[in-house]
């Protein structure tokens, strides 16, 4: 009984065993696959500003380029500085107008003519670039905004002043002013003759107002014609830093120093004999370093978003700090970057070695 009870049992375990053994196994899990590799991220395309000038062989645009080197280095960006080879609007349409086509990021200029260049602008904003103009604008309608480094009516006011103290309120004054259709130095001429109207300029006259281009030979011949046509001419006020070397140097050669007096807008590097000299008694000028600087952080700023740009907004341009966008009326919008500075005798050697 005994053996016949352990022989059923062991053919139930064979049996049990046997079903076991032939029942489907699961199918083994099949190996985790691997994530695809990230790609890398494509490297961002540099940012290319052009900043156009006003001339090409000007040295005032030559030292505003150290300004557009340095933000330019700061920022990580590319930048084109070029301008004309001559004061001719046409050949600033022709550059702005290739660079469009090379499809830049933003395009600052200097205008040889306000109005001239509003349809580049528009053209540029159209596709997608940023559009300002800086130093000498463009109209209101054609770019986003301008960007100056002084107020025009201070410069104005200023060198009449300078004058003024030169020649102890008394005599004939004369100007000699960059372009005729440069809506810069035509707003400061404006605002010399605003000055001029107060009563304490009773006894001194503007007799003419000229425009040299920026040209030196030009500029030099105009002070040489206005000196024959007003032999009693006592001074010469130009709002352009090659029609003040000009003068001064006109002056220098006819031996009229202490005579005749130039004032106006000029590089310290440059007028640094005529003041020390007694020609130029002083003159006011910006950092143009600076202004240069300025418009590639301008630029920067557009094309980001920083800047949308509108009146009241703030935006921080590196080492020149917080700057803000003003309405000087009808929708005019413009950045400032400061107040014009006076040159003499007791800071021309400093400044000289700067710019």
């Amino acid at each position: 009984m005994f053996k016949k009870s352990l022989f059923s049992l062991l053919s139930l375990v064979l049996v049990l065993s046997l079903a076991a053994g032939c029942a489907p196994k699961a199918p083994a899990a099949a190996p985790a696959a691997e994530a695809p590799a990230a790609e890398a991220p494509a490297p961002s395309k540099k940012m290319t500003f052009a900043i156009i000038h006003l001339q090409e062989g000007n040295p005032y645009f030559a030292v505003e380029e150290n300004g557009v080197k340095e933000a330019a280095a700061e920022l990580g960006v590319d930048f084109i500085f070029k301008g004309p080879a001559t004061m001719d609007v046409a050949s600033q349409i022709e550059l702005v107008d290739s660079l469009i086509a090379q499809k830049v990021d933003v395009i600052g200029i200097s205008a040889i003519d306000p109005n001239a260049l509003v349809p580049l602008g528009e053209k540029a904003l159209a596709a997608g670039i940023k559009f300002f103009s800086w130093d000498s604008p463009v109209a209101k309608g054609g770019r986003l905004l301008h960007t100056d480094a002084a107020a025009p009516e201070a410069l104005g006011r200023i060198e009449a002043q300078m004058m003024g103290k030169m020649l102890n309120y008394e005599g004939k004054v004369a100007i000699i002013s960059a372009g005729a259709t440069n809506e810069n130095s035509n707003l400061w001429v404006k605002w010399i003759q605003e000055e001029l109207k107060d009563t304490k300029y009773s006894k001194m006259e503007l007799v003419e107002v000229t425009y040299g281009d920026d040209d030196y030979q030009k500029s030099y011949n105009l002070a040489q014609a206005l000196y024959k046509k007003y032999p009693d001419l006592k001074g010469f006020i130009a709002p352009t830093s090659v029609g003040i070397v000009a003068a001064s140097k006109f002056i220098k050669d006819e031996g009229l120093t202490g005579k005749v007096f130039a004032t106006g807008l000029g590089l310290p590097s440059e007028m640094k004999e005529y003041i020390k000299d007694g020609i130029c008694l002083e003159m006011a000028l910006w950092n143009p370093i600076d202004q240069g600087y300025l418009t590639i952080f301008i630029s920067e700023a557009l094309a980001t978003g920083k800047l949308t740009p509108k009146a009241g907004e703030k935006f921080t341009a590196g080492k020149l700090g917080e700057l803000e966008v003003v309405d000087i009326g009808g929708g005019n919008l413009i950045v400032y970057q400061g107040q014009p500075k006076v040159f003499d005798q007791s800071n021309i050697d400093e400044f000289a070695e700067i710019f």
